[in-house]
């Protein structure tokens, strides 16, 4: 796309955006849908609905790291059309299987599992593709952009989600998301094609991983800052997992209700989005990663507290305050490795960091159903909380606390 002019790529940004911005609503929709399936249809336990949330993450464990080379070798076009429309008839196999009173536990993991290796193809892409249509000097803007406009369908979709479920049922509420992918696939088809450069003979798989993989873990500001991930995503995947349950069989809330508080993470984001810009310029962009991080804690600590109407506020204070610290870290380390990763290592060094922090995700998943099964929902939110200070604690103890901005040590290093 490097022989595009400036009007095709700014044209080309902005399908990208309408794509993600549809499909991300879609999957909030579902993050209420699929959850409330396997809880109202399928009863499911605690332990089952760490199984269903470490599926909807697991392919990160499995195809993460091959996932970069995988992309750096295949037209970005065509694999991101190829996975919205696999997705989608993977929903559409839900409310199929529920008309025909089939639908079991196992095809719902199954489906989740489906879409999560969809997923770790479709998302390393997305983020490759970025710095093929947007500036250099215009990446943290339109990465605020790109927070902010999924924040507003984590704001809008679980309520909505909430709200389809009451009027419709959990499972028919599903295919809104399987539209919104085939949207989002007739809007990326419009997008002109990347040529692939094609060596004479491709280096070995396992040479190309290393070589990216010993790139991140060895950068003094990348490694720390994918193991910082790694901390907050493992209590992450812990509250895929209790949430829903906490909010349906602690705090007996309904349907609707649960839609809207999960959307107040959405609320954060928006939040955390429209600000980061802003507090970079001002305090920096590695100071600003540890400040979110401490705000992440405080939230996931203020989250299990209090009865009725109290819980509720404290839940929707807490799901606003750690989505808002997470999101202000997260715009401005994809930032920083989208231009400061050496162009051909790109796509590894993205598919690098989303195995190692992704992949905590389905193992918080599974811990947090497993403890919660022995020690109930409330207690394991709170231990999880506790374990949100790893999340800062990896920052503090590494070359990031001394660097006002991420690009210090990439001046640092120029000036030896």
């Amino acid at each position: 796309m490097a022989e595009l002019s400036a009007r095709d790529r700014a044209r080309a940004y902005w399908t990208y955006w309408a794509a993600s911005a549809t499909s991300n609503l879609g999957s909030a929709v579902t993050s209420v849908a699929l959850p409330l399936t396997a809880i109202t249809v399928l009863d499911a336990t605690p332990v089952e609905m760490g199984l269903v949330a470490a599926a909807g993450y697991a392919a990160w464990l499995v195809i993460g790291l091959p996932a970069g080379v995988i992309t750096q070798r295949l037209p970005l076009r065509g694999t991101q059309v190829t996975l919205d429309l696999l997705r989608a008839a993977a929903l559409v196999s839900v409310p199929v299987a529920w008309w025909w009173d089939a639908l079991t536990l196992a095809q719902l993991i199954g489906v989740a599992l489906v879409i999560s290796f969809a997923d770790v193809l479709f998302d390393v892409s997305n983020l490759t593709f970025m710095p093929r249509v947007v500036p250099a000097e215009d990446l943290q803007r339109r990465n605020s952009l790109n927070s902010g406009t999924h924040a507003v369908t984590q704001l809008g979709g679980p309520g909505l989600g909430g709200l389809l479920v009451q009027l419709l049922g959990a499972v028919p509420t599903l295919l809104v998301d399987a539209v919104s992918y085939l949207v989002s696939a007739a809007l990326l088809r419009t997008l002109p094609a990347a040529r692939v450069e094609r060596p004479d003979a491709w280096p070995r798989i396992g040479a190309m991983i290393r070589e990216g993989f010993g790139y991140v873990v060895r950068h003094p500001v990348m490694g720390p800052c994918m193991w910082n991930a790694t901390a907050i995503n493992f209590v992450c995947g812990a509250q895929f997992t209790l949430f829903p349950l906490y909010l349906v069989t602690v705090l007996d809330a309904p349907a609707g209700l649960v839609g809207v508080l999960l959307a107040t993470e959405g609320v954060g984001a928006l939040v955390g989005a429209a600000l980061t810009p802003w507090l970079s310029e001002r305090i920096g962009t590695a100071r600003l990663d540890l400040a979110g991080n401490v705000v992440c804690l405080g939230g996931a600590l203020l989250l299990p507290w209090g009865t009725g109407s109290t819980a509720y506020a404290a839940f929707a204070l807490g799901n606003i305050a750690f989505a808002g610290g997470c999101v202000v870290g997260s715009v401005s380390t994809r930032t920083y490795r989208q231009t400061a990763s050496p162009p051909e290592l790109l796509s590894r060094v993205l598919a690098t960091v989303r195995f190692v922090s992704w992949g905590a995700i389905p193992v918080g998943s599974i811990v947090a159903g497993l403890v919660a099964h022995e020690i109930g929902v409330r207690s394991t939110l709170l231990v999880f909380g506790v374990l949100t200070v790893l999340g800062p604690a990896t920052l503090w103890f590494s070359k990031v606390r001394t660097l006002r901005d991420f690009t210090d040590h990439d001046r640092e290093l120029s000036r030896v």
